[in-house]
């Protein structure tokens, strides 16, 4: 039988301290997963990403800086390497030249026009996919504007952390398919910026 000793016992937060500062909680805000914070702490971490530090918990929308664009599907019969068994879906993305406004790095530079085109399986986990690529575009998550990092190229439309399929084939090594975990790999990154099926 194992003793209940100290280096035994499973983690249990302190209570009196906050995850943010590091010292005693002042003002005790306490989030619906449970955690808590000073209140100045949090509503300071919620002006830039509304997720709890401890256990990525979103507490409302997470709204992006992707600037004024159009997502346009369509849909073709032929079919994606790996996914023989189904047709394929075509995202065009199109975004006008204009004017960094104050949420980008450099306010009142201009960036200029762009365009790009991404490619999933029709299949029901395709499907899904696409429905939570729209949410995100929706709240202005797939984009944003800053330093690309393919270009060098500062004050453009970059990628903004979720991945997409830009070719359809040649591999992951060419941004193509076959890759048997995209679809997985790109929940996970919806994920992580607020974007489920439950919200």
């Amino acid at each position: 039988m194992m003793e209940n000793t100290p280096n035994s016992r499973p983690h249990v937060e302190s209570s009196g301290d906050c995850a943010i500062c590091l010292d005693p909680i002042q003002k005790k805000k306490t989030l619906t997963c449970q955690h808590s914070f000073c209140t100045e702490c949090i509503d300071s971490v919620f002006k830039v990403k509304p997720a709890c530090p401890i256990c990525n918990t979103f507490h409302g929308v997470y709204t992006g800086t992707q600037p004024m664009g159009t997502m346009t599907v369509t849909r073709s019969w032929l079919s994606l390497p790996g996914y023989e068994g189904c047709g394929s879906i075509t995202i065009q993305y199109s975004f006008p030249a204009g004017i960094q406004g104050p949420e980008h790095p450099n306010p009142g530079v201009r960036y200029s026009s762009t365009s790009r085109t991404a490619f999933l399986p029709a299949c029901a986990e395709g499907e899904k996919v696409l429905k939570l690529l729209r949410k995100a575009f929706d709240r202005r998550l797939i984009f944003t504007v800053g330093r690309s990092a393919t270009t060098g190229l500062n004050n453009v439309i970059t990628w903004n952390d979720i991945h997409h399929k830009t070719s359809t084939t040649g591999g992951p090594e060419c941004f193509g398919y076959p890759d048997p975990e995209y679809l997985l790999r790109v929940q996970e990154e919806l994920y992580l910026k607020g974007v489920t099926e439950d919200d």
